[in-house]
């Protein structure tokens, strides 16, 4: 290895419910090494050293030649979706005890009307009120007492929790009380986990932000011992190495960060897989995407319009409200270990129960019983009968017993049983596309689809098929995107300011000393994270509406690049705002369809997005051989009445600008590509598959 080798490896691995995946860059010679695993649920950090392990022996990598490892894991929007967090207490404000229940007293969907809230992570008896009150301009109303302080983390103790969320009224504005109740549980009760309202969500509406420390206290004890681990073994296992874990917002973090702020990674591992998502649409030249990121547990989609993915602030995960920077993404419970079972009405149901990496579906034959959506892939010749490049064995024997009592108790066959249990779990990513893309004024058969993940290939063309989407896009490494998009994701802060002011021309000095604490603020996280100026990137916003509307929208004011201290104060001195006013008007009739000139406007929020850029190198593709014989032929069963005899390639093999026509199966080690009849795929010079649906 050459002195310039020292550093030069930057290393992806995403943690998923059934697979861990590594992607590993060199920046120096371009260099990539893929890897894919079966996850560690015990112990998330066990697959993360051993695949590490397997990825340096491959390339004869050294512990430090590694520059960063980048990790995104699914654990928080696993544990979310199939409700395993820590049992919860909650402190809040006197009279406040019942709102998480009352909520915004509107239905989760428009037209159900007997689709229900879920229940509150913290039942009424875990509710503790306590006698303080903050008013709504951050003074004082009724003092927070140390006897009030003892009875009610007394009241704690006596449960049987892990965690404590302590949510009070106007913390925002006045964190004074809520640092006391912190202080004294922490005293008290040193081996509970306890998130403040106001260390993560310092916003108004009460509602959200008492939802958003809810869940972050539920996952503390799961992801926070995990987080802490994999970090101390990570540092004896590479000292020179930084590690970063991916937020929701598509940015890294530090791993301490992500212990006390878990709610941020509840969609960290789909948010790298839209970063690679952009990454990979770039390379292919759609700027207008829909993505599939299929997994073992779930499904995640996401809408890229102009290369871009929109980041909100006002996000429902596994049905709770989160009120944090996040890319929009929609996740539902559909993945290759999603398990069969019959609701109460006596129709099946598949998800969001999984079977996840441990048992696993019955086929992996780890002592599954339950039927699962790769074990009906298998029954119907849709996935072979190995995984991970012949390392992993699958047991179609297993997979027919499992599917056998719900064949009989529905009276039909094997395999009709398992097209309805595919049916079933492609009807439920379907609805989830629709919820970004119709349900907000877009017509999924503009965009072209991404199928991505270990199975979203796999079902990626009945998805398009089913919404008359005309093209699939399948990335070179589908199964290995998020792990990919960690290497070409950037670390991130994002810091706030609740502020309620008129905008006009006293504006630029009602918020000047606002944005002053804001950049500082930013450039202590600059100068702690060792960022050279060269990479900083500083974006500056404003939440805004009119005077009396329910809801703001994100402004954009200004984006600075090289933001040292100098540049950046020129910067904030000398951009008018006055083009905030059009830059509203724009994006309120593109949101909501109209706008007024009369009316007046108000700020609520002021936003800094400190960003530095990170550097992954120029990855090459492997050469494609000229040949693209079938490697193999088996019977695949496309409709549930009778199989097709199918080719079957080895996507290596694929030579660039080659065109198939389907059906054929095109395997890979991290991922399998099925082609319906009629389709036609085509191979990009960089490796990329573009299928063109039949009609």
């Amino acid at each position: 290895m050459t002195a310039a080798d020292d550093t030069a490896w930057l290393i992806g691995v995403d943690v998923g419910g059934t697979f861990t995946d590594f992607h590993a860059v060199n920046t120096v010679d371009g260099r990539v090494v893929p890897h894919k695993r079966p996850s560690t649920p015990d112990d998330p950090s066990r697959a993360i050293l051993e695949g590490l392990d397997a990825v340096m022996g491959e390339a004869g990598i050294r512990p430090g030649a590694i520059a960063r490892l980048a990790h995104g894991t699914t654990v928080a929007t696993n544990t979310l979706i199939q409700r395993r967090g820590a049992p919860v207490a909650v402190i809040t404000t006197g009279g406040f005890g019942d709102l998480l229940e009352i909520g915004r007293q509107i239905r989760p969907k428009m037209y159900d009307m007997k689709a229900d809230h879920p229940p509150p992570l913290a039942p009424r008896h875990l509710r503790f009120e306590v006698g303080e009150r903050i008013g709504g301009r951050g003074q004082v109303i009724r003092e927070l007492t140390d006897e009030a302080i003892d009875e009610v983390v007394e009241k704690v103790a006596a449960t049987d929790t892990a965690a404590c969320a302590i949510c009070l009224l106007f913390s925002f504005l006045a964190p004074g009380h809520e640092q006391r109740l912190g202080q004294a549980l922490r005293t008290r009760l040193p081996d509970r986990s306890v998130s403040l309202s106001s260390e993560v969500q310092p916003e108004f509406r009460e509602y959200e932000r008492f939802s958003t420390t809810l869940l972050n206290a539920y996952l503390q004890p799961v992801v926070g011992p995990y987080m802490h681990t994999l970090g101390e073994r990570f540092a004896a296992y590479a000292p020179q190495a930084r590690l970063g874990i991916n937020q929701s917002n598509g940015g890294l973090m530090s791993v301490g960060r992500a212990s006390d702020m878990p709610i941020r990674t509840a969609l960290s591992g789909p948010a790298a897989g839209t970063v690679g998502a952009i990454h990979q649409a770039r390379r292919a030249g759609r700027g207008d995407v829909i993505t599939l990121d299929m997994g073992g547990t779930s499904a995640d989609v996401a809408l890229i319009r102009d290369f871009e993915a929109e980041t909100g602030y006002d996000r429902t995960v596994a049905g709770f409200p989160v009120r944090l920077p996040m890319i929009d993404i929609h996740t539902v419970g559909a993945g290759g270990g999603s398990v069969a079972w019959f609701d109460r009405d006596g129709l099946m149901k598949v998800g969001p129960v999984s079977a996840g990496a441990a048992p696993g579906p019955a086929c992996y034959g780890r002592g599954g019983v339950e039927p699962t959506v790769s074990d009906a892939n298998l029954v119907l010749g849709r996935l072979p009968d190995h995984l991970l490049g012949g390392a992993m064995r699958l047991d179609p024997g297993l997979a027919r017993n499992a599917i056998r009592p719900v064949a009989e108790r529905l009276g039909f066959s094997i395999e009709r049983t398992a097209h309805g249990m595919l049916g079933i779990v492609v009807a439920n990513m379907v609805r989830a596309v629709r919820t970004i893309s119709v349900e907000r004024g877009h017509d999924p058969r503009d965009f072209a689809l991404m199928a991505f993940g270990g199975a979203g290939p796999l079902h990626g063309l009945d998805v398009a098929r089913a919404l008359e989407m005309r093209e699939v896009i399948v990335p070179p490494a589908p199964g290995l995107l998020c792990a990919e998009g960690l290497v070409v994701s950037d670390l991130r802060e994002d810091f706030v300011t609740t502020r309620r002011i008129p905008y006009d021309d006293a504006t630029r000095d009602a918020v000047a000393d606002d944005l002053s604490d804001l950049v500082r603020r930013a450039g202590s996280w600059f100068a702690t994270e060792a960022i050279p100026t060269a990479d900083r990137r500083v974006q500056v916003a404003f939440d805004m509406r009119y005077v009396r509307q329910n809801f703001e929208l994100t402004v954009p004011w200004l984006d600075v690049d090289g933001a040292d201290d100098g540049v950046l104060a020129d910067a904030l001195a000398g951009t008018p705002l006055d083009e905030l006013r059009s830059r509203f008007y724009r994006l309120h009739e593109r949101t909501y369809g109209h706008y007024t000139e009369t009316d007046p406007i108000e700020i609520v929020n002021l936003r800094i997005t400190a960003t530095g850029r990170a550097t992954a190198g120029r990855p090459l593709q492997a050469a494609a051989r000229v040949t693209a014989d079938p490697v193999g032929r088996r019977k695949v069963w496309f409709a549930p009445d009778s199989p097709v005899d199918t080719p079957v390639y080895d996507r290596a093999d694929l030579a660039r600008s080659r065109v198939l026509r389907g059906p054929a199966v095109i395997e890979q080690l991290d991922a399998l590509t099925l082609v319906h009849p009629g389709d036609t795929v085509r191979v990009e010079a960089d490796g990329t598959l573009i299928i063109e649906v039949a009609s």
